[in-house]
């Protein structure tokens, strides 16, 4: 018989809220966490001067120093999600330590601003005089999933994952997949990236960012809108349990979800441009895999990040693999581009609004582009019953996820 893999707990950190319950009421109330970012005025070539960034909590008090001295804001931005998870999910300290709890983490890097710091005395002034010794646990890039298993004394597998925009919705495909091999019984999955403006200025490198609303930063980024200029940057950390339905039973765990199929591919062809048929492969799979029509998914929670190719490019997929109307909505208008962050962040956002009895807009589409296909694109709150959705990202060098999950 095939193993069911089930959530038992959501924990998130976001421009629009502290917790789960909090982002979920900024998605119904419309709220923007995109704001101007005058610290970056010294980049004086820098295009986009926008980003949403978690505000109102200052980690380095919450945590102290002995819980975060090999942990950067990302690492620390996967612990506040995490806490928040484990809670939810009722884990006993025995369960995390019984060598069949894993984890799964992604980020796009390690601490950019730790990197930072620990490179200028090394490369501009050629010492190491004042490089603290913990500082390469801050940066290397499986630094979220290596602290949070040690601060929880987790002993199963630890498998790091890192693909840009699809890094944690690959942690949410290899804790499935390990629960269903039998390899774990939980895992706690996920991804997290921070706020630096290397990152944003790597982006504006590629042409992909929005400077057309410097001046009126809630407005950006526009998925699907007309007028949409590129992506803005989010900061976030997203955690799941997932856990084996039998397991989860047995130890009376309060069930919020299913996980039916996740499914990943790449369009192997070009670094950044995507492919609209290895887009629509990789949600065929999911569905094939779940054993489910197109018709029997009632909502689509797309990556849409606000730039001209790609969310065509998505929506022209989309329309391929459903061929209806279907509803569909991106929550990068809220949060920005999360990185690292979005996979496991637009699981939980899908299974939380379903939970809740709503499906959340795409903040900031006015108009549509006319080249779009005929797709249900959501402008305002809809209430609704849906239980059954796909989750969907895509990232540079053709890597695409597709999830098949539902909300009990």
């Amino acid at each position: 018989m095939q193993r069911r893999v089930v959530v038992t707990g959501m924990g998130a950190i976001t421009p629009i809220g502290h917790s789960v319950p909090d982002s979920l009421a900024s998605l119904r109330s419309g709220r923007s966490g995109v704001r101007a970012m005058p610290e970056w005025s010294f980049m004086g070539d820098l295009h986009s001067r926008i980003a949403a960034t978690v505000e109102g909590i200052d980690l380095e008090r919450v945590y102290p120093r002995r819980v975060r001295r090999t942990m950067g804001r990302i690492a620390l931005l996967s612990l506040h999600a995490t806490e928040e998870a484990i809670a939810a999910a009722a884990l006993p300290p025995a369960i995390l330590a019984n060598g069949r709890t894993g984890i799964s983490y992604g980020s796009t890097t390690g601490s950019a601003s730790e990197l930072e710091a620990f490179s200028r005395p090394l490369m501009v002034e050629h010492t190491l005089r004042g490089l603290e010794s913990n500082a390469y646990l801050r940066i290397m890039t499986h630094t979220c999933a290596a602290n949070l298993a040690a601060h929880f004394e987790v002993h199963g597998r630890v498998q790091p994952t890192c693909s840009a925009c699809t890094s944690s919705s690959q942690a949410v495909g290899v804790g499935f997949d390990l629960i269903r091999q039998d390899a774990a019984d939980v895992m706690i999955v996920g991804g997290a990236d921070e706020m630096h403006y290397s990152s944003v200025a790597t982006l504006d490198l590629l042409m992909a960012t929005s400077h057309g609303w410097n001046d009126r930063p809630s407005l950006s980024p526009r998925p699907f809108d007309a007028r949409r200029d590129g992506l803005v940057v989010g900061e976030a950390a997203a955690t799941l349990v997932l856990e084996e339905r039998e397991h989860a039973l047995a130890r009376g765990a309060h069930i919020l979800g299913e996980i039916h199929a996740y499914a990943t591919n790449c369009g192997g062809h070009h670094m950044t441009q995507p492919d609209v048929g290895r887009m629509r492969t990789v949600m065929e799979l999911a569905l094939a895999q779940a054993r489910r029509r197109p018709e029997e998914i009632e909502y689509v929670d797309a990556h849409a990040t606000g730039t001209g190719v790609g969310d065509l490019a998505e929506a022209r997929a989309t329309w391929e693999t459903f061929a209806r109307a279907i509803p569909i909505s991106s929550q990068k208008g809220h949060v920005g581009h999360t990185l690292g962050a979005c996979g496991a962040l637009e699981v939980i956002f899908a299974l939380g609004t379903m939970r809740e009895g709503f499906l959340a807009p795409t903040l900031n589409l006015e108009t549509l582009d006319p080249e779009l296909p005929p797709l249900d694109f959501l402008r305002e709150v809809r209430p609704t019953r849906a239980r059954l959705a796909m989750s969907n990202n895509f990232a540079f060098g053709g890597v695409n996820t597709s999830i098949v999950l539902s909300a009990d």
